[in-house]
C-alpha cells in the first residue's frame, strides 16, 4: 500500500461522493496503490450511509463511525491506528483541500525523505475576522513557542511517513499542533508546501468562537507539554523551591529581628511579613508536591485517547 488517505468528517453528506471521485481520479492517473479511510465523527446526517455505499462499490474505501462526536483529534487518532500505507495523507471532507496536491506531497515524503509535510494555504477564502486573523495569531505564537517554522499549523492537508502517525498520540484538540507533537517524538525533518485552498462548496463552516478560545488554551498546553511534559518537577519543583525560599527568608528575618534586634517590639504575628512568609512557604510546598505527583503520574499511567467506535466497513 503506497498511500492512505485519512478523512475525518462531521455532517458532510453533500461533498463525500464528489470528494471520493476526485481522489480516485488522482490515484488512478498516478497509478497509486491506495486506501481511503473516512472517519465519521458522529454525523447526524446521511454521511455514514454514503460512506457505506462508496465502500460497497470501491474496495479501497474503508470507514470508521463513532457513536457520537468526539472531535477531530480523536478521529485522526483512530485513523492513524488503522492505516497501512507507506505515506499517510490527511485532508478535510469539505472540498476545501484539493486532492490534486497529493502526488506532490507523496514525492516530498518518498523522494526527499521528509517525515512530515504540512500544507500552507497561502491564499485563503475564509472570513478574515472569523478565521484568518485568529489563524495568523496562533501560527505566529506556535512558531515562537515550538521552534517549528511553519506558516499554517492547522491546515488539514498534510503528508506523513507511516512511522510518524504510529508514534504520535493526538488527544484533546491537539490536531492543530500535530507538527509539534511529531517534533517532540523526534521527527525533525518537517517541511511545508503551498497548497490551493478551495472556497467551501457545501454546508457551513464548523468554526466558532469556542475554537478561538480552545486554540489559545491548546497553545499554552502544547508549550508546557513540549517544555515540561516529561519532567514536571523541573517546573513546579523549581517554582516551589523558590517560593519556599522566599517565605523562609522572611521567617528567618522575623526571628532574628525578634530575638536579637528588637525583642520588646511587636509580636511576630502582628507583622505583615509573617503572613507573607507563611503564604509563600505553603505555596512553595504545594507547588513542590504538584511536581512530585506529576512525576509519579507520568511514570505510572500512559496517555489515553478515548473514543467509542460504532461501526466499521472494510476494516
Amino acid at each position: 500500500m503506497q498511500l492512505s488517505v485519512v478523512i475525518p468528517l462531521l455532517n458532510e453528506e453533500d461533498s463525500l461522493k464528489e470528494l471520493h471521485d476526485w481522489i480516485v481520479s488522482v490515484m488512478q492517473s498516478n497509478h497509486f496503490l491506495y486506501e481511503i479511510l473516512f472517519i465519521d465523527d458522529g454525523s447526524t446526517d446521511n454521511s455514514w450511509q454514503i460512506i457505506s455505499g462508496l465502500s460497497a462499490n470501491n474496495p479501497n474505501v474503508k470507514g470508521i463511525r463513532f457513536f457520537k462526536n468526539f472531535g477531530k483529534s480523536q478521529a485522526l487518532h483512530a485513523g492513524f491506528k488503522a492505516v497501512t500505507g507507506d505515506v499517510i495523507i490527511t485532508m478535510d471532507a469539505d472540498l476545501q483541500d484539493s486532492p490534486e496536491e497529493i502526488p506532490a506531497l507523496f514525492k516530498l515524503i518518498t523522494e526527499e525523505d521528509y517525515d512530515l509535510i504540512s500544507g500552507w494555504k497561502k491564499k485563503r477564502y475564509d472570513s478574515v475576522l472569523a478565521k484568518n486573523i485568529p489563524s495568523k495569531f496562533f501560527n505566529w505564537a506556535a512558531r515562537k513557542t515550538s521552534g517549528v517554522k511553519l506558516h499554517d499549523f492547522n491546515c488539514g492537508l498534510k503528508a506523513y511517513k507511516l512511522d510518524v502517525v504510529k508514534n504520535i498520540k493526538v488527544s484533546g484538540e491537539m490536531h492543530r499542533y500535530i507538527p509539534v507533537l511529531a517534533k517532540n517524538e523526534g521527527f525533525t525533518k518537517i517541511g511545508e508546501q503551498i497548497v490551493q485552498h478551495q472556497a467551501r462548496k457545501y454546508g457551513k463552516t464548523k468554526f466558532g468562537m469556542e475554537r478561538f478560545i480552545n486554540g489559545f488554551l491548546d497553545l499554552i498546553t502544547i508549550w508546557f507539554v513540549s517544555k515540561f511534559g516529561k519532567r514536571p518537577m523541573h517546573f513546579f519543583g523549581a517554582l516551589g523551591v523558590l517560593m519556599f525560599f522566599i517565605g523562609f527568608s522572611f521567617a528567618l528575618y522575623l526571628g532574628i529581628d525578634k530575638v536579637f534586634i528588637n525583642p520588646t517590639g511587636r509580636l511576630i504575628t502582628d507583622r505583615p511579613q509573617f503572613y507573607i512568609s507563611l503564604t509563600a512557604m505553603i505555596l512553595g510546598t504545594q507547588l513542590f508536591l504538584t511536581g512530585f505527583l506529576g512525576e509519579i503520574l507520568i511514570r505510572s499511567r500512559p496517555n489515553e485517547t478515548r473514543y467509542t467506535i460504532s461501526e466499521k466497513v472494510n476494516l
